[in-house]
């Protein structure tokens, strides 16, 4: 199975949707020609056409040392946590996190100073995750994210502004939806799956505070999420489309005049619709609201176990932090995503004008990442509630205190390790 690098935004999806279809864990550290030996690196199996011989290309062209490519499929986050554990794991290696457990159990090198110089180059809101006791245990790669698409034309023949809040949002939806038309797909199950702690951010609240507690410890949170279920209280969600959220067919075949989906579909929407379509923000809600992005980023680790660490960090810091061609070319010629580097992103020809120009104003001024503490537990627990909410119309109030309940319970037990 082949996944594309959408599957990286923190949803809970990653894990499932990594099928084990078996690899190889061992290798061979041999020699470089120089005697300096080979550094491994590991890649999960992307689903973009060109991204392996890309990686590959990027790994012959450092000089210093040999470096060997693993493109390893299957369930590459537990082989990769396995493989830390021993000395037949990789010297470099790929990952969404690092976790954690990862980060506290000393598996993975701290990485800080290959960004002097450069760290406020990095999008904030991905390095975040990436940081935890002041240090950088990981180097972002590229950033993906998620917009609403919405069909210009559509929206005009209904008299219906862009929305720019949550309640504008709903009473847009409730405008489009006409005959075969329905206004809004957030995905097949309404919206739990994807938007995770989107709407909470949108609110001016957050999954996790500062001092690491939960963070929608708050009126505000039941407030907006009700409004969720109103989309569906309303009959303005798509459901029961023949793909879901991650694909744009549903928005391109007319099913609905709005869609949640990533930037990745962003090139496949412009070739079939040309100019008539414009990307938002998950709109604010509330006094204290502001829109909402999510965002996240894979990221390049150093694994402490590796016999070549210095080797390893060089490494990693010419191709992430000084090879910026290569970190553009990864970023936007195999499928579609925003380099982690700001003045990259900015600069980038692809990303200049219309709506991907958009996309990356958004994405730089309204992104938030998963916060690191913020635990498969804790992600399962709240989607859970999210879904009764939306779909059962469950008290918000009342789902919410369990979970709140459960978070700090949760938050304090990971802040002890």
């Amino acid at each position: 199975m082949t996944i594309s690098r959408r599957t990286l935004l923190g949803t809970g999806a990653a894990l499932g949707l990594l099928s084990a279809c078996g690899s190889n864990t061992g290798r061979d550290k041999g020699s470089s020609p120089d005697g300096k030996g080979t550094l491994d690196h590991w890649y999960h199996q992307y689903g973009e056409a060109g991204t392996e011989a890309a990686v590959r290309r990027y790994a012959a062209a450092y000089g210093k040392v040999k470096v060997t490519v693993q493109w390893r499929p299957g369930a590459y986050d537990q082989q990769t946590a396995a493989a830390l554990l021993t000395d037949s794991g990789p010297d470099v290696f790929e990952v969404n996190g690092p976790t954690l457990g990862q980060i506290q159990g000393g598996q993975v090198a701290d990485l800080t100073a290959l960004l002097d110089g450069v760290k406020d180059d990095f999008n904030p809101a991905v390095l975040a995750p990436k940081t935890y006791d002041g240090k950088i245990w990981g180097i972002p790669q590229v950033v993906d994210t998620q917009f609403l698409y919405y069909r210009k034309s559509l929206l005009k023949d209904a008299g219906v502004q862009p929305p720019e809040t949550l309640d504008q949002l709903v009473d847009a939806a409730k405008a489009l939806t006409r005959n075969k038309v329905k206004g809004l797909f957030l995905g097949n199950d309404g919206g739990a799956g994807v938007l995770g702690g989107t709407p909470l951010y949108a609110a001016g609240l957050s999954l996790v505070t500062a001092d690491g507690r939960a963070g929608f410890d708050d009126p505000a949170a039941s407030r907006t999420l009700g409004k969720l279920h109103q989309l569906y209280a309303d009959k303005s969600l798509l459901l029961g489309a023949p793909t879901d959220w991650s694909d744009p067919s549903a928005f391109l075949q007319g099913l609905t005049a709005m869609q949640w989906s990533g930037l990745w579909a962003l090139p496949a929407v412009q070739k079939a619709l040309g100019d008539d379509f414009g990307v938002l923000p998950f709109p604010e809600d509330g006094p204290n609201g502001k829109p909402s992005v999510p965002v996240g980023a894979y990221a390049a680790a150093v694994s402490t176990r590796s016999k070549h660490q210095a080797e390893a960090k060089a490494y990693v810091k010419w191709l992430w932090v000084e090879r910026t061609d290569f970190q553009e070319d990864f970023a936007l010629s195999y499928g579609f995503h925003i380099p982690a580097r700001l003045s990259l992103a900015k600069k980038a020809a692809k990303l200049r004008q219309g709506p991907a120009a958009d996309a990356v104003r958004y994405a730089t001024d309204h992104g938030y990442a998963q916060p690191l503490l913020w635990t498969p537990t804790l992600q399962s627990a709240y989607q859970d509630a999210l879904s009764r909410i939306i779909k059962d119309g469950a008290s918000p109030d009342s789902e919410l205190k369990s979970v709140i309940r459960k978070a700090n319970d949760e938050l304090q037990r990971v802040k002890k390790h």
